[in-house]
């Protein structure tokens, strides 16, 4: 049993178990090019909250890990079989009532560990905010928590060397061999201010790519997962451990 992860404890440890920081790591169902899971996003979400839980809880931050929401945002790809897309609407609707929850129980604290791009948190986060003034609500993408160019050469954004790499030392078991997966071509805008990065649009997923991914996985390894996966978790770690001790009502410099 971990004690910062609350599907693993029990009623006996949680009522006597002081909780300053909840996590609420959030995935999402959908293909990963050819070769990786549907559940890639959850359990990458799942491995990167526990090792993170895990480094804070080390050094004295009482952290707890909700269970892994495993559906996100893909509006962008109602016709990809079998992936699975919440509303930004009704995402809203979930988290208020966790919110909730741990303001209720005077758990003040909460870091939404986000491990899909489709999701955007930033807005309904200002619309909590308002209705819990007492709460402090973060999010951060663990995915952007280190600089992927340090261990990875291909870039991509979905299926890719990264995330292949990450699933080959996780669960090697549920990856296809990369002679099956897909090379990951995107296929980029015709308008330049999407190109460029300061206009934007949806992806329409089955216009952008053949395969689901973006981002070619051929250079994946377990070890470039391994080392990739530990340095992301440093580095939530070091958020979560100044978020436990920081004030909620005096949380900025002077």
């Amino acid at each position: 049993m971990r004690p910062f992860i609350l599907a693993e404890t029990n009623w006996k440890t949680i009522r006597e178990q002081h909780v300053e920081v909840a996590i609420l790591p959030w995935g999402a169902t959908e293909a990963h090019n050819f070769h990786l899971p549907y559940a890639t996003d959850v359990l990458e979400a799942d491995a990167i909250a526990a090792a993170s839980a895990r480094l804070a809880w080390e050094r004295g931050a009482k952290v707890m890990v909700l269970p892994t929401i495993p559906f996100g945002v893909n509006t962008g790809q109602a016709d990809i079989k079998l992936d699975i897309n919440l509303n930004p609407s009704t995402q809203l609707a979930i988290l208020r009532d966790i919110v909730a929850v741990l303001h209720r129980q005077g758990i003040k604290k909460l870091l939404v560990l986000n491990s899909h791009g489709g999701n955007d948190f930033k807005p309904m986060l200002r619309e909590l905010g308002l209705q819990f003034p007492e709460m402090f609500l973060l999010t951060c993408n663990w995915f952007q928590a280190v600089d992927r160019r340090q261990f990875f050469d291909t870039p991509g954004d979905h299926a890719d060397e990264m995330e292949t790499s990450l699933l080959l030392h996780l669960r090697p078991d549920l990856v296809l061999p990369l002679s099956e997966a897909g090379e990951g071509r995107e296929k980029k805008s015709k308008l330049r201010g999407i190109r460029e990065g300061w206009a934007w649009s949806e992806r329409q997923w089955s216009m952008v790519t053949e395969d689901t991914g973006i981002g070619n996985p051929i250079a994946a390894t377990k070890e470039k997962g391994a080392f990739f996966l530990g340095a992301a978790a440093r580095q939530i770690a070091e958020l979560l451990v100044e978020l436990a001790a920081v004030e909620v009502q005096d949380r900025y410099e002077p």
